[in-house]
């Protein structure tokens, strides 16, 4: 028993200490931070209460920001999971080259954020600008310029990174669909569109879960993307949540502000998210 659990902290101990040093003692020294004036610099922290949460909430650049979060996570969870499911059946057809196509979708999830955001940017502002005034077509002039087209541009970047990712995701869960219902269903008539809609998609439903809350949390989280493609231009219309609490901490010097901020978007997140799982669960099926 003692030699059980001994090995079990030896394997434990290293990583609960990472994760206690690395998030929890940050998180809770931020939870106290929110309690107060501090700007970040000073050695003077003066308690102020619950000051900064009222702050937040009476702050209309704050629910600007949220609001376009929320839009941006809701637009990029249905585009991320639909492209990477629809990428998943296309690679579990038996085609030829699929390994190389599972890779090459794959490939832009292993790029980092702020080098996809300059990829990107390159792509809207120099690409599209000479294929605008190439071909006459003036929507694709200025794609970075208006709130519009610079928050697809965010939605098109997100996309394009994560639906490689989910496409892993939903290729296991597809291939661990017993033949068996396949060959019965097939035996019984059903055609494609029909074996997809009631067997694919209900046996599927685990990594729905799976894919929709990490797609959900990382569209919420979403900054050095954000950072590198438009900085929050024009006049912050596109600055997401995570950019927005940045920005009041470091650049503002509003560090305890900042972390109200952090505070009540982490209870917000956290609440859609355990939402979603829960709502997924209830559509899963058990063979």
């Amino acid at each position: 028993m003692k030699r059980s659990k001994l090995g079990f902290w030896i394997f434990v101990g290293p990583i609960f200490l990472a994760f206690l040093i690395v998030v929890i003692i940050p998180m809770l020294r931020g939870f106290y931070f929110s309690f107060t004036d501090w700007n970040g610099i000073s050695n003077e922290v003066t308690f102020i209460g619950l000051s900064n949460y009222g702050k937040a909430f009476r702050d209309p650049e704050f629910f600007a920001a949220f609001k376009l979060t929320a839009t941006f996570a809701i637009l990029s969870v249905f585009t991320i999971n639909i492209m990477g499911f629809l990428l998943a059946l296309l690679v579990t057809q038996g085609l030829r080259g699929a390994n190389f196509q599972r890779s090459v979708f794959f490939m832009p999830n292993l790029i980092g954020g702020l080098i996809l955001g300059f990829v990107w940017q390159f792509i809207f502002v120099k690409a599209f600008d000479n294929i605008g005034s190439t071909f006459n077509l003036p929507f694709l002039e200025g794609w970075l310029s208006t709130t519009t087209t610079g928050f697809w541009g965010l939605v098109i970047l997100m996309s394009w990174q994560m639906s490689g990712y989910m496409m892993i995701i939903y290729i296991a869960a597809i291939q661990s669909i017993p033949e068996s219902l396949i060959e019965a269903a097939k035996i019984d008539g059903a055609n494609g569109l029909q074996r997809l809609k009631f067997i694919t998609v209900p046996m599927v439903m685990p990594a729905f879960t799976v894919g929709l809350f990490l797609s959900l949390s990382n569209s919420f989280k979403l900054f050095d993307q954000n950072l590198a493609l438009t900085g929050g231009a024009p006049y912050g219309s596109t600055e997401m949540m995570a950019l927005n609490i940045y920005q009041t901490a470091f650049s503002r010097n509003q560090l305890g502000y900042a972390q109200a901020k952090a505070v009540i978007f982490l209870l917000a997140v956290a609440a859609i998210t355990l939402t979603q799982i829960y709502l997924t669960k209830s559509k899963e099926v058990e063979l």
